[in-house]
């Protein structure tokens, strides 16, 4: 299967400070991957590199063909690639529906003239259909999202990623404050977006998650690939030796 995310030998320095050594890897269409390694070992730089925000050193980001080197944030989102990162960057005061679709409000004409209003009948409509799609558990479109709980506030920010039609969704530590419950509430979302083929970087500290959904597992260390495992073929144990260079 031809990769839809490829690195070779990608760096990234800082003047002096080399925070990308060499990290090379493939994502496969559907896939769940998960991103792991200690504190400092690169998995911020590296997400920010393949997103754009931050520009290569040397070595290749390739995404559905694409070379990504010449390409700016904006256009690697129109290619497919969303990132949501752990503070979600959510409008708090503001309902579910508005925040889908913030910045992107679809309008109509007013009176048959030359003036746009925003469509909020068809915002509530589309908002609906995308937490319909995703089978998230939020009271209503209209609830505004300060009021909802951790996992529900993950729910509205996947399903903003999901109206971009993304065919990659990185995910920066999505249950590092969430009670249990909501969890596993988050975690199914993630294998509804491998049941729809949507690829998912799973960045996480937690190695119970880890294993109940992701498919293979990347470790960095000191900005280097050192670990390239399939879930299903490792253990906790084996993954902490690679994070902690004790493997």
């Amino acid at each position: 299967m031809t990769p839809l995310l490829e690195l070779v030998d990608v760096r990234k320095k800082f003047g002096a400070v080399e925070a990308l050594r060499g990290v090379s890897f493939a994502l496969a269409p559907g896939e769940v991957l998960a991103l792991l390694g200690d504190n400092g070992a690169g998995k911020s730089t590296l997400m920010k590199t393949i997103t754009g925000i931050h520009r290569a050193s040397a070595g290749r980001i390739l995404f559905a063909g694409a070379d990504l080197a010449s390409h700016d944030p904006g256009q690697i989102r129109a290619l497919g690639v969303e990132m949501i990162y752990q503070d979600l960057a959510l409008a708090r005061q503001q309902d579910v529906a508005s925040n889908i679709f913030l910045g992107r409000e679809p309008t109509r004409r007013f009176l048959g003239l030359p003036l746009h209003v925003i469509d909020r009948a068809r915002i509530e409509r589309e908002a609906e259909a995308m937490i319909r799609r995703l089978g998230a558990r939020v009271p209503s479109v209209r609830y505004r999202v300060g009021d909802l709980s951790g996992g529900q506030q993950q729910s509205v920010a996947i399903a903003r990623a999901l109206t971009f039609a993304p065919k990659l969704v990185i995910m920066d530590e999505p249950t590092a404050a969430l009670a249990v419950r909501e969890v596993e509430h988050v975690l199914e979302l993630v294998r509804e977006l491998k049941r729809q083929g949507i690829a998912v970087i799973l960045i996480s500290h937690r190695l119970t998650d880890v294993f109940a959904v992701c498919d293979r597992a990347i470790v960095l260390r000191q900005g280097r690939t050192v670990a390239d495992e399939r879930v299903a073929e490792t253990s906790m144990n084996t993954i902490v030796a690679h994070i902690v260079g004790a493997g």
